[in-house]
């Protein structure tokens, strides 16, 4: 279930609400580009600004778009192990296969709350759970450490989305766990790496806008074929740079407005893109052929 290219999906809004017909395309444009598996109301899905009655919506519709030709991972992530417990629910009762479960943020529990706040959402949930480790959002950092102790002792940690930065980190990750635990890369510019240091795959922004070209880097890395796989992973590079040049989710849903796929239509504290990511943008869409 979580291994390949999976997308973290955007939530389409329009007029306030959420966009259904746009997030159903959505769903179908991913799938039909080749993507293994979808990853709505994350933090690219705006989940901090979506009600929880919103959150259950979308990943009920994008259930029922899939309709069970790619696993849907449902962000369930709180700094509170109750809500997480609830929210978790919730994605269950929509028909989620699983979980992505973000460290808590801001209140900086211990290494040890960490391995408590895991446990205790794979017991109160039950479903597969992928571990979101991102330190740059959250401030908190799992450790190698405890997130072996978690795979030991808990069967329903099922992967890892590796947002740290770090290479090395992967790769220790995956050498340590091996196949006992899937390590996704959470950051697109450093997919092809991840793969190459033992990872199963990727969690990713980019292939919201070029589905095809992320599933194809991540089926010729692994199928052996590193050359072929590093010069597609090349040339998502420019997007994926210009994907960041603010925070995400504003410029990955510029440019699914942009091409047309939805409104422009974010949701504060997030703000509409400024003039000067634009331009990198519209550059780097140019170069695939996209605007």
């Amino acid at each position: 279930m979580f291994s390949g290219a999976l997308t973290a999906l955007c939530t389409p809004f329009r007029d306030g609400r959420v966009d259904e017909p746009a997030l159903r395309a959505l769903v179908d444009a991913q799938i039909d580009g080749g993507i293994d598996g979808l990853c709505p109301v994350g933090t690219t899905g705006e989940a901090p600004t979506l009600e929880p009655e919103e959150q259950a919506h979308v990943i009920r519709v994008v259930v029922e778009q899939a309709k069970q030709r790619v696993p849907v991972i449902a962000g369930a992530g709180s700094n509170s192990t109750a809500h997480a417990v609830a929210a978790g629910r919730a994605a269950r009762a929509a028909g989620a296969d699983g979980l992505l479960v973000v460290t808590p943020y801001y209140n900086k529990p211990t290494q040890e709350g960490l391995y408590r706040h895991f446990r205790a959402i794979a017991d109160g949930v039950g479903l597969p759970i992928v571990v979101y480790n991102i330190p740059g959002r959250s401030v908190i950092d799992l450790s190698i450490d405890t997130l072996v102790r978690l795979a030991t002792d808990e069967p329903l940690i099922a992967g890892l989305k590796d947002a740290t930065g770090s290479v090395a980190r992967m790769q220790e990750t995956a050498r340590r766990l091996g196949d006992r635990l899937p390590v996704l890369s959470g950051d697109d510019a450093l997919n092809l790496a991840c793969y190459a240091v033992g990872g199963r795959g990727c969690i990713s922004v980019a292939s919201n806008v070029v589905p095809r070209l992320v599933a194809e880097v991540w089926d010729a890395a692994a199928a052996g074929d590193f050359s072929r796989a590093r010069a597609l992973h090349l040339r998502t590079l420019a997007l994926t740079e210009a994907l960041f040049t603010e925070a995400n989710p504003i410029p990955v849903k510029a440019a699914l407005a942009m091409l047309g796929r939805m409104s422009p239509e974010i949701r504060l504290p997030l703000v509409p893109i400024s003039d000067g990511a634009r331009a990198r943008l519209v550059a780097a869409l140019r170069e695939h052929g996209l605007a």
